[in-house]
């Protein structure tokens, strides 16, 4: 019959019009120290999210030059996302790129999320340490956190949308940049 039309292709377009779309987040963490963490996190989330990761600058981007650094991290890697999470591990605050990932994030205004790892690091007090930078906006109320153990999509979900909707006034940018590692 020509001209029919029973609406079984439709249910299929309105379903793939009505899946919902995986929000792309960065990844910060230090490669030599977490990557087993990045590969479990991602794993785990693959399906909610598209987990961007940078591939480890140093021989990616190849250069000494900081500006033209920053500009990679920020095109490359931070453009199209909505959130970087940072993996706080043993090292994390020691690590010259993850500050760098991280003022790139608070650059573009995105949001910023701490997962801390169970190798993470403590002072002599019993403290857990973090990255300086991401501490300057814990505490100015910007940045969120959670502990590894914590984690469930559900968890996250509300992490990611908890720090996109920080204002941001909240971020603090007063810290110069790590020129090198710990």
């Amino acid at each position: 019959m020509s001209g029919y039309y029973d609406g079984t292709n439709m249910n299929g377009l309105l379903a793939a019009m009505m899946k919902p779309t995986r929000r792309k987040v960065f990844v910060s963490y230090h490669h030599g120290g977490d990557q087993a963490y990045y590969d479990a996190f991602s794993n785990f989330f693959h399906v909610q999210y598209e987990a961007v990761r940078d591939s480890s600058l140093r021989q990616s981007i190849q250069s000494d030059n900081t500006d033209y650094v920053m500009r990679q991290i920020r095109e490359q890697y931070i453009s199209g996302t909505s959130c970087t999470i940072v993996l706080i591990g043993a090292q994390s605050h020691e690590r010259k790129y993850l500050d760098w990932e991280v003022k790139a994030t608070l650059d573009k205004n995105h949001g910023l999320v701490g997962i801390v790892l169970p190798t993470h690091a403590k002072n002599p007090n019993g403290e857990i340490i973090v990255p300086e930078r991401f501490l300057d906006n814990h505490k100015s109320g910007y940045a969120v956190w959670a502990h590894w153990t914590e984690l469930t999509v559900q968890k996250l979900t509300l992490l990611i949308d908890a720090a996109i909707a920080k204002s941001q006034w909240q971020i603090d940018h007063s810290r110069p940049m790590r020129q090198r590692n710990g």
